[in-house]
């Protein structure tokens, strides 16, 4: 295993879920929907994040997502690495949209240029050892705080402590229940040690 070929979203209605991602961000085979009406409560434990070139880029797939129903959780703003803002999808993902780039170089084209999934686990060394023993190698490592992977899928992965990862959402940590998402690229199916499933992906990446 070495990269994450797609995310499955476990959604109570697919349908609009497809609807939404369309409009919003137009995903197409990085992102997979399924029925399920598994419980979750509060934060999942989970971020999806979506790398842009340039702030007008923020701007469009922000105010797409808003338009296409998203809850703003935290409004898009300038910071010290870049610009960028997290909304809350209406099937309770939460995305945040960023760019490290501090001025626009042309108009926007809601380009994307990565997805990263951020699992938040509560003990980063640990979840760090667990991925290192199943084929995947560190790109980015700070402490005991956060970790990256390399991947050669169109999915990076990155993890992140549970609280840390809550507060730069803009929510809770607290939460129980289902994850509510399947990462797939594992040869085998295995569950992590916070509870998140990886399922074996298909030769072909289609939504369910």
């Amino acid at each position: 295993m070495t990269s994450i070929d797609n995310i499955t979203l476990e959604v109570a209605d697919p349908a609009a879920a497809e609807r939404f991602y369309a409009n919003a961000f137009g995903l197409d085979t990085q992102l997979r929907l399924r029925a399920s009406r598994e419980p979750a409560t509060g934060f999942r434990g989970f971020t999806l994040s979506l790398t842009v070139p340039q702030p007008a880029d923020v701007n469009a797939l922000i105010d797409a997502a808003l338009d296409a129903g998203a809850t703003a959780l935290k409004p898009v703003t300038k910071s010290m690495w870049g610009y960028g803002g997290v909304i809350e999808a209406p099937d309770g993902t939460i995305w945040k949209v960023a760019t490290s780039a501090k001025k626009d170089t042309g108009p926007a084209t809601r380009r994307i240029d990565s997805v990263v999934l951020l699992l938040g686990v509560a003990d980063v060394a640990a979840s760090k050892r667990f991925y290192l023993e199943r084929g995947l190698t560190v790109a980015k490592s700070f402490g005991r705080m956060y970790v990256e992977f390399a991947s050669s899928g169109p999915v990076k992965l990155a993890l992140y402590r549970r609280r840390a990862l809550a507060k730069d959402a803009g929510v809770s940590p607290e939460g129980s229940g289902s994850h509510r998402i399947a990462i797939g690229g594992a040869a085998d199916p295995f569950t992590d040690p916070d509870g998140f499933t990886w399922e074996t992906a298909p030769i072909a990446s289609t939504r369910q």
